[in-house]
């Protein structure tokens, strides 16, 4: 989110917050059993939404803020995806704040899940630094988790389990599928998912809509 009011400090704040999550990522990957890794993950990202100052919970909702809503982890959402290479072509993604931001679909994931064929495509981030974006949608979307999407890449923020370059193949964890800030705060600008990374089953994994006091979701 960029704004008149940006300063030098906001910026070595976000710089911060980026750095942690490389470095939660580095630790997840070198951690051998992934649900410990997952437990780690969570833990480290409740404490950043409540304290860090880049957190996308707003500053009035942080005081006592318990941390995102998770599916228990199931190691059945865990795959291993083959990546193709496909004609880069353009494919802006529609962002949450109206408009559209500039990706370039350069490839797609394909790889098996609940016992049927999909694929994802990679976008990669046209602006100025570049990076992978995973961002898909699925039959829980706008249900039981966030409308516009989960993020399970995002390599721009160090939201990477891990590729295979010379096997072409990268860990797609849905466990750690995970909302982006504009779902916690719509004054952030986030890429949503495309059509083409809507997925005909319910990822009953990652991160999902927080039930409202006195209710639980199943």
């Amino acid at each position: 989110m960029h704004d008149a009011s940006f300063t030098a400090t906001d910026a070595l704040d976000l710089l911060d917050w980026k750095r942690q999550i490389f470095a939660l990522y580095a630790t997840v990957c070198a951690t051998a059993d992934p649900e410990e890794g997952w437990n780690t993950w969570r833990e480290r990202r409740s404490w950043l939404f409540r304290h860090h100052p880049q957190s996308p919970i707003p500053i009035d909702q942080r005081e006592g803020y318990g941390g995102p809503a998770y599916h228990p982890y199931d190691p059945r959402w865990r795959v291993l995806a083959a990546v193709e290479d496909i004609a880069p072509r353009e494919r802006p993604l529609a962002a949450s704040t109206s408009g559209t931001l500039p990706f370039v679909a350069v490839g797609r994931a394909r790889f098996t899940l609940a016992g049927s064929e999909h694929e994802l495509e990679l976008a990669w981030n046209a602006a100025y630094g570049g990076g992978v974006l995973v961002v898909f949608a699925d039959a829980t979307s706008s249900v039981t988790t966030y409308g516009g999407g989960r993020y399970v890449v995002d390599t721009i923020k160090g939201a990477d389990l891990g590729f295979d370059r010379e096997r072409r193949t990268m860990v797609l964890d849905f466990n750690f599928a995970y909302n982006p800030s504009c779902a916690y705060d719509p004054r952030h600008t986030c890429p949503l998912a495309p059509a083409a990374n809507r997925l005909p089953l319910a990822i009953c994994a990652g991160e999902r809509t927080a039930p409202a006091a006195g209710q639980t979701l199943d």
